[in-house]
């Protein structure tokens, strides 16, 4: 049966760019009943983020821009304030995780929690049938498995669906994604021809919270007293020798090569971070590979479950390629993931995301890791 967008109401997220301007403008064309929001993450006093850092969707500018955008396309915007479940889902967890010896990824757990969670609880005081956003993802209901299937945005150059497989059934329900079928030059060129105020309006790479991406910097002004517990830890190799001192764990991720110092004769490597005693432990690139993973906080899309093994393809970060893997499922919010072949530097705290061609099948959060190689140093990191 084919549905009356007459009489459906779309709350569009409106950061204030390019990309949700022309998700509004494509759903107004298609007769949608629209409602603009833009959603205020940052209150300074709470994230404790540099007063004169105002970045993305969280501006006065890109506020402007996006009720300009808004006026010209004849719909209302209104202003959610967020902050204070943005800091306590957000930025609380993110700080968690550094400490940890973790290195979290933000965009996930804003998505599940703010962008989707918390928008569309508001949106349905407003009436509204659906949410929509701009990212390049698609969604869409399969008959046969009576689930709704998160899919790649077809321009890969700027596919989002690798931080989005948090979103839960009931969610991408009532989720839109007007540009999944479309590539970036063709939304910047729609924009220009409707002459919108954002069309050639650049964009924000950065975590909306940490200016510069200087993690070191915003972890330390947010921490109190963090620099001074931290320093002088100390560098350990995989064999247990302690061959120098370093700035504190928190600043460091498995993999990293720079800041470790020179003298060693050979390329050396961040293989793992021990929070509990404060070291960095270094060695050789071998130490990083690893054919096994396990994974928390896990979310199913489009099957329920991988308890008698499902073939995949993996990706452990948001730029790296996808590796053939089988996922197992351990219980109701962990899974195993064995590769065919071993990765370099899988690190907790990012997602791993699982594929079938363009359908996302569900993610995690990585927990720990089997490496290739093991020494007695490693062994006691818990």
């Amino acid at each position: 049966m084919a549905l009356n967008r007459r009489n459906k109401t779309v709350v569009v997220a409106m950061s204030g760019g390019v990309d949700s301007s022309v998700a509004a403008l494509l759903l107004k064309e298609q007769g949608y009943n629209l409602i603009g929001v833009t959603m205020k993450l940052l209150d300074y006093a709470v994230s404790g983020s540099h007063v004169n850092y105002d970045n993305g969707c969280c501006s006065l500018e890109s506020i402007n821009d996006a009720k300009l955008v808004c006026n010209k396309l004849g719909i209302p915007h209104y202003v959610f304030n967020f902050s204070r479940k943005f800091y306590d889902s957000v930025i609380d967890d993110f700080i968690t995780q550094y400490l940890e010896g973790h290195t979290p990824n933000p965009c996930v757990i804003c998505n599940k929690k703010i962008k989707w969670q918390a928008l569309i609880e508001r949106s349905r005081e407003l009436g509204a049938d659906f949410i929509a956003t701009g990212h390049y993802a698609r969604v869409r209901y399969n008959t046969q498995s009576k689930r709704y299937e998160l899919l790649r945005g077809l321009y890969k150059a700027k596919d989002q669906s690798y931080a989005l497989w948090a979103i839960t059934q009931e969610s991408l329900a009532q989720t839109l994604f007007p540009l999944g079928d479309f590539t970036k030059p063709e939304i910047r060129k729609m924009a220009e021809q409707f002459d919108l105020i954002t069309a050639r309006k650049k964009e924000s790479m950065d975590i909306c919270f940490v200016p510069g991406n200087d993690y070191k910097s915003f972890l330390t002004s947010t921490v109190e007293n963090l620099e001074y517990r931290v320093q002088n830890g100390e560098l350990v190799t995989v064999e247990g020798k302690v061959v120098g001192h370093h700035r504190g764990y928190p600043f460091f991720t498995i993999g990293q090569r720079r800041g470790l110092g020179k003298g060693f004769g050979k390329p050396m490597y961040v293989i793992d971070i021990d929070a509990k005693r404060n070291r960095v432990i270094i060695g050789d690139e071998k130490y990083l590979y690893s054919n096994e993973l396990i994974a928390k906080s896990v979310n199913f899309i489009s099957i329920a479950d991988a308890k008698n093994g499902v073939r995949a393809q993996v990706k452990i970060r948001y730029k790296s390629p996808s590796a053939p893997a089988t996922i197992f499922s351990l219980d109701d919010s962990h899974v195993k993931v064995v590769f065919d072949e071993p990765q370099k530097a899988i690190t907790p705290g990012q997602s791993a995301v699982f594929y079938d061609g363009e359908k996302v099948l569900g993610g995690g959060i990585i927990e720990s890791f089997k490496r290739m190689y093991m020494t007695d140093t490693l062994q006691k990191i818990k």
